[in-house]
This record gives structure tokens, C-alpha cells and sequence, in this order.
């Protein structure tokens, strides 16, 4: 660990315990509905849209409402985002002619596997990304489709984060508040005014926002360069802010159009888990008691520094094997000058390991390095991360929820050590939370594991539907241990709503598209809608008083408990997939052992 990495991850920290309380405050006041200094310029908006659609503001729903209408609203975003892409060369701001004939010939088709998988990332808030954005698609679909989705998805979580922290607060009622409000007031009150504003730092930096044609550039060698254009800060400012994660361009950002400074990589890298953090404030705010807020914030900083550190260590002591290589005469025990491989020189290790572990702490999935170069247990970190379930910090409104589903289990778990029945906030945990919360963790690992393990055996005879030894071995960049990486990770960035990926893979079959856009519904959906079943179930109970014996959940006991009950159960669940990729990857190294395409280990030296 270098002073300037540690400085970064200091300062970092700082500035988001210094944003948290006023966002956080602000955010409470929204969704409360009461006044702020943005209700006179969004309040008509709010009214007029609600009056447009049909809603009642001051009408609630019931968890199976709540639920019902996040799901009509999402199968209605998806749909129109998979009818956008594949009508893309019928619509407008479309320069380069995308879905047309006069298409470029490296453009890539947008083929109906492609479009219903774009369609469901997206709508999900995961932002995978199968195709190159720009060599598939038109300003148009970026903004009406991607874009708008990017704003509406993060949205949708924090909408249900929120419903889920009434479940904590109602007092034997029967409603969660109402979705369509929730969504809305995200939208406007947070979204809007917050990517307007770095939107427009991000064009000041020189990120670029036009309609031009791609320009054709001549090289000094002679030979000619189509440099892509088009409206990137827009999409980037609400990319990071709702951790969503989708870039503009197919190198997301670590392309300089996206990404063109270190400061901006410092601001984007902080936009990140601006929203993710001031949640915990708000979630405290609304439950009457700022200490527990400030307890999840804890938690989520200690998992957040462990892992930062522990990148940030592996990719700068590097691989001794390229040690090996050097111009050293006799080996050397590790890779001078740390691993810069799939890094930029602008960027460097420090804040290349920093970026991946804080888009990967989140459901953001934005890259400015390429995970797939990093070492194996620097690669592992971006991988448990997800594995955790998206909780350290994790996507607007989607680590709130996460992080109170572990809170129950952590109360759960306390209360069987002591022989009592457990209590949070003043509710009983019973038999129907912890089923609910079991019921959200047992799909997220099953999505991973079983599409792991099916893409890693499943294969096909030659001539069908798919060729080759199987669906997704056969196009994997890399052999062994590293290989199995690959699909571990892919899966887990899906289910985990994140997007990112180790980059050496080819995702974009259509054993990929379909078998990743299932994983993302799994890791959406049969994640809030236990957790909406959870709060309205705990919304209906009345509260229950302190005693002597309740444990206190605002101390640093509690936060030591939540934080192991997250590393406990991750490790558990996931500890024999990262046995056999990254760890044993690790091991080999040391021992100077890599492996060729053709899965055959090669001894060095």
C-alpha cells in the first residue's frame, strides 16, 4: 500500500461520512413528503405527473400492491426497452446508421437474444453489457431506452429500500406507502438534480455530450481512426450516481471520453456510494434513532476498507512469475512495480484496485481497469464482493435492503445464542422473517452456483443450436482455474445486479444472453419481493419495548455481528467455487504454474 492509495481511501471515506447526514436528512424529508429546497421546482412537476398517470398520492398500498405495481412497471420497462433496440434503425439520432444498411461493418447486430438481455440488465439495474455501445447502438436507444432506465431502475430501489424501512416503522398497519409516489419523488427530488449538476463537472473535465457523426481521424502512420461521439456525460453522471454501472463506450471508464482525468476518476469512484451511503442516514432518520443508520454505515465501511486494502495489496505486490520474466538475473519474488496490466497509466494500480472494489461493493459494474488482468486474490475481492449480496454499501436502495435482511439474520442468530426470541427496532423477528430473508439468500446463491456449474459441464453435440464443447467453456479466453473464474464471476455480477465483467469472456451467445437475463430476473426479483413480504409482515406488528435483555443494535457489538453474519454466510455459501478459481489460481502462481487455453498446466523455469 502505497501513501497516495491510502491518502485516496482516506479522503474518500471522509468525504462520505461528510455527505452522508445531509443527503441522508434531505432523502428522509422526500419520502416523507415533506417540504424541501427543491419543492418549489419539482413539486408542480410531482403533481402533474401523478394527475398524467392516474395516481393518488395520498392513497397507500398494501406489500402485494407494492409489489405488483414494481413488477408491472418493470415488465413494462422491459418491453419497451427490448422494442427500442430492435426498431433502432426506424428512429431518430441514429447518425451512423445503426439497424440500417448503411450500418458500419464492424457494428454489432442487435440480435433478439442481445435485445431481451440489454432489456433486462437494464431494467434490473444491472447494466451487463454484451455488446460494444458504440458499435451498437444509436444515440437514440442510448438515451430513450439505457438512459432513462438508468434513471427509473435506481429509482425502483430506492423506492423499495424505503418501503422496506416503513416495514421497520409501521406500527399494526397494513401499508407499505405507495410505489408509484416512491419511484417519482426518487426520480425528480434525487436522480434529476444530482446528475444535472455532475453531469455538467464532467463536461467541464471534457467529457463529451453531442449528436455529431463519429469522426474519421488520420494517424500519423498513414491509416485512419473513426473516433466515436455522441452524449457520454449525460449517461455517465446517472450511470455512477444509480450505480448502474452501463457505459457509453464498450471501455465504460476507463475510455478517456468517459473517464479523462484523475480527478474525475477520484469524483466518479466518490458517486458511487454517494446515494448507497446517504440511505443509511435516512433509514435512521425514519426509524426515530440516527445511531442505527450510523450502525449499517459502520458495518458497511469496515467490509468496504477490508477489501479496498486487500486489492489494493495483491495488484501491487504483482505476479512473481512476470517477476521471472524481467531482466533480473536470477527471480524475483515479485512483479517490479506492482501489476499495471488491463490498467491505465493515467489511473494506476491504487485507483485502478480502489475503483473495482468500490464498483464491486456496489451494483454499480462501471470499470476502469480490466478485472480479468488483475491478480487471482486481487480478483477475488471485485468477485466476494458481489458475493455478499451487493450489501457493502451496495446499489441505490438495493445495500439498504440487503443490509437489513442480514441485520434480521444477525438478531436471529444473537437470539438463538441467548435462548430469546430476537427483536429489531422493536419488532419480533418470527419464523415468517427469517423464512423470507433465507428465502432471498438461497436464490441468490442457487442462481450463481447452478449457472456456474451448468455452463461449466453442460455441452452440446456438434451441429445443434450451439457448437463446440459447451455453452460457456467454449468461449472463454483462458484455461484452468482462471477460466472457471470467468464464469463465476459473470454469473455473479448477473445475479448480483452489478454488470461488470472479468472481460475475458465472449458473452454475447445465446446461451449467454438467455441463461444471464433469467440470472438477473433471480437476482432482482426474488430478492425484493421476499424482502416486501418481510416488511409487510413486520409493518403489522406493534412494538415491543426494550428490556434488559434486548440487544442493543446501534453498539459496536452489533456492528461486529452484522459484519460477520456477512462474511460468515458469504464464506460458507461460496467458499468451495473461489477454492477452485481464485485461490487454488493464487497457489499456482506462487509455484510459478499457468495454464495454456488448452486447460494443460505449464511448469516455469
Amino acid at each position: 500500500m502505497t501513501f497516495p492509495g491510502l491518502l485516496q481511501i482516506v479522503a474518500l471515506l471522509a468525504l462520505w461520512i461528510v455527505a452522508t447526514k445531509p443527503l441522508g436528512l434531505y432523502m428522509a424529508r422526500v419520502f416523507r413528503g415533506e417540504r424541501t429546497f427543491l419543492a418549489p421546482l419539482f413539486r408542480p412537476v410531482e403533481r402533474v405527473v401523478y394527475r398524467f398517470c392516474g395516481v393518488d398520492a395520498r392513497s397507500e398500498q398494501r406489500w402485494t400492491d407494492y409489489a405488483g405495481a414494481l413488477l408491472a412497471f418493470s415488465f413494462v420497462s422491459f418491453a419497451l426497452t427490448y422494442l427500442i433496440q430492435r426498431l433502432q434503425g426506424m428512429l431518430p439520432f441514429n447518425p451512423m446508421g445503426f439497424g440500417t444498411a448503411a450500418a458500419p461493418r464492424d457494428a454489432i447486430a442487435v440480435t433478439p437474444d442481445l435485445a431481451f438481455n440489454t432489456a433486462v440488465s437494464f431494467m434490473s439495474n444491472t447494466n451487463w453489457q454484451a455488446y460494444a455501445g458504440e458499435a451498437t447502438l444509436s444515440y437514440f436507444v442510448q438515451m430513450a431506452a439505457l438512459t432513462v432506465q438508468n434513471f427509473v431502475s435506481a429509482a425502483a430501489g430506492v423506492a423499495v429500500a424505503i418501503a422496506v424501512v416503513r416495514g421497520f416503522v409501521g406500527r399494526q398497519v397494513a401499508t407499505l406507502g405507495n410505489f408509484w409516489v416512491d419511484l417519482t419523488r426518487a426520480t425528480l427530488y434525487v436522480f434529476l438534480p444530482l446528475s444535472l449538476v455532475f453531469a455538467l463537472f464532467l463536461c467541464s473535465q471534457g467529457v463529451i455530450q453531442n449528436f455529431s457523426r463519429y469522426t474519421k481521424a488520420h494517424t500519423v502512420e498513414g491509416g485512419t481512426q473513426v473516433i466515436a461521439q455522441g452524449p457520454v456525460a449525460s449517461q455517465e453522471a446517472i450511470k455512477l450516481i444509480g450505480t448502474n454501472g452501463g457505459g457509453f463506450m464498450n471501455a465504460n471508464s476507463s475510455h478517456p471520453y468517459e473517464n479523462p482525468t484523475p480527478l474525475t476518476g477520484f469524483v466518479e469512484i466518490f458517486l458511487i456510494f454517494l446515494v448507497s451511503a446517504g440511505l443509511t442516514y435516512t433509514f435512521g432518520e425514519m426509524v426515530g434513532d440516527t445511531r442505527q443508520g450510523w450502525a449499517l454505515f459502520a458495518a458497511m465501511s469496515l467490509l468496504f476498507l477490508a477489501g479496498a486494502f486487500a486489492a489494493c495489496y495483491f495488484e501491487q505486490s504483482g505476479n512473481p512469475i512476470l517477476g521471472d520474466l524481467g531482466l533480473e538475473t536470477r527471480p524475483t519474488s515479485s512483479q517490479p512495480g506492482g501489476n499495471m496490466e488491463g490498467k491505465e497509466v493515467r489511473f494506476g494500480i491504487m485507483s485502478s484496485a480502489l475503483f473495482a472494489t468500490v464498483t464491486t461493493d456496489a451494483s454499480c459494474g462501471a470499470v476502469n481497469s480490466m478485472h480479468d488482468s488483475f491478480t487471482p486474490l486481487g480478483g477475488l475481492v471485485p468477485l466476494f464482493n458481489m458475493m455478499t449480496g451487493e450489501v457493502i454499501f451496495g446499489g441505490t436502495g438495493a445495500g439498504l435492503y440487503g443490509m437489513l435482511l442480514f441485520a434480521v439474520l444477525a438478531v436471529f442468530i444473537a437470539g438463538l445464542m441467548v435462548g430469546r426470541t430476537p427483536e429489531y427496532l422493536g419488532k419480533k423477528i418470527e419464523a415468517r422473517e427469517v423464512k423470507m430473508a433465507m428465502l432471498a439468500l438461497i436464490a441468490m446463491a442457487a442462481s450463481i452456483l447452478a449457472f456456474s456449474a451448468a455452463g461449466s459441464v453442460i455441452s452440446f453435440p456438434r451441429g445443434g443450436y450451439w457448437n463446440g464443447p459447451g455453452p460457456a467453456a467454449a468461449n472463454l479466453n483462458n484455461g484452468g482455474p482462471h477460466g472457471l473464474s470467468e464464469i463465476i464471476y459473470t454469473y455473479t455480477s448477473g445475479t448480483a445486479n452489478n454488470g461488470s465483467a472479468f472481460a475475458g469472456i465472449n458473452a454475447n451467445t445465446p446461451w449467454y444472453n438467455a441463461t444471464l437475463g433469467v440470472a438477473m430476473l433471480v437476482g432482482r426479483f426474488l430478492i425484493i419481493v421476499p424482502l416486501l413480504a418481510m416488511a409487510g409482515s413486520l409493518a403489522g406488528k406493534k412494538s415491543v419495548p426494550a428490556s434488559s435483555g434486548t440487544l442493543l443494535t446501534h453498539g459496536a457489538l452489533f456492528v461486529g455481528l452484522l459484519t460477520g453474519t456477512v462474511l460468515i454466510v458469504g464464506a460458507l455459501t461460496f467458499f468451495p467455487a473461489l477454492s477452485l478459481g481464485p485461490i487454488v489460481e493464487h497457489f499456482l502462481m506462487v509455484e510459478r504454474r499457468l495454464f495454456s487455453s488448452l486447460f494443460i498446466v505449464l511448469p516455469m523455469g
